[in-house]
């Protein structure tokens, strides 16, 4: 039976709040379920930036004194400009390559196969940095130095391949810098604030002539059921990854790619 619209937009929300920022792949995930339940809207590239949206969102109010202190004290802290910095070096490696292959990556990247070989790669790649001794140097986001952040921006530039993850890339790309597990994830998390604000206004800008009041709608669902996922998602995340580490997650992407690689017509 054929699902109602909006109810395939709340699960989309959902899809997006749940995996934005564990290391598995958003995009992936995003083309593999829209295909699964044949989320077919005009604008379907423009619903997937704005439940994005939500979950960055959900970045803002979960850091919510982070934010306004950084901003009230933007003029008088030292630390404040610091953390500013660190955002916009690491959002503009992503930003250059992002307006140089945006269009290409979606017609040519944005499928299935891609996903499950990237899901694959990127588990074992994730299995093989859980077991290096890596050496921490960084405690915290305000420790890390300007280096670390264009370093970590390079890193997120992997992430523009679907079935990669942001998080993922931005996490290991920061603990391979020598920042620790849970300094990387917050990093992350403030580092999709500028990232997907900024992906979401290009495609809003290239496409806002197209849409209609009824997907405005969707949008808005899909918006609110991902910012609610994504707060439960904030809340135990980083107590995740610093227990148990990335092995979890290699091991799902893995089974998860073999199963699309598996199901895919030969």
């Amino acid at each position: 039976m054929e699902l109602p619209l909006y109810v395939k937009a709340i699960l989309m929300g959902l899809v997006e709040g749940l995996t934005e920022f564990l290391p598995v792949s958003s995009t992936g995930h995003l083309i593999l379920f829209g295909d699964a339940i044949k989320f077919n809207t005009g604008n379907a590239s423009v619903f997937d930036v704005v439940i994005q949206m939500g979950a960055m969102a959900a970045v803002l109010i979960a850091y919510f004194k982070r934010f306004s202190h950084v901003a009230v004290s933007f003029f008088t802290e030292k630390k404040s400009r610091n953390f500013i910095w660190l955002l916009l070096l690491a959002f503009l490696p992503a930003a250059m390559f992002g307006v140089l292959l945006h269009s290409a990556i979606k017609e040519h990247l944005f499928n299935s196969t891609v996903v499950a070989y990237s899901l694959i790669v990127g588990g074992v790649i994730m299995l093989i940095i859980d077991r290096l001794p890596l050496k921490i140097t960084v405690n915290a986001v305000d420790s890390m130095s300007f280096w670390d952040a264009i370093k970590i921006g390079f890193y997120q530039c992997l992430a523009m391949i679907p079935g990669v993850s942001r998080s993922g890339a931005t996490i290991i790309g920061g603990m391979l810098s020598g920042l620790d597990k849970k300094t990387a994830a917050e990093f992350s998390f403030f580092l999709a604030v500028p990232t997907l604000s900024a992906a979401a206004i290009y495609d809003l800008y290239k496409n806002w002539q197209s849409l209609t009041v009824d997907d405005l709608g969707l949008m808005a669902t899909g918006f609110v059921s991902s910012f609610v996922c994504a707060m439960l998602v904030i809340t135990f995340f980083i107590k995740l990854i610093v227990r148990f580490g990335f092995t979890p997650f290699a091991l799902y992407r893995i089974g998860l790619g073999v199963v699309i690689i598996w199901l895919i017509p030969a």
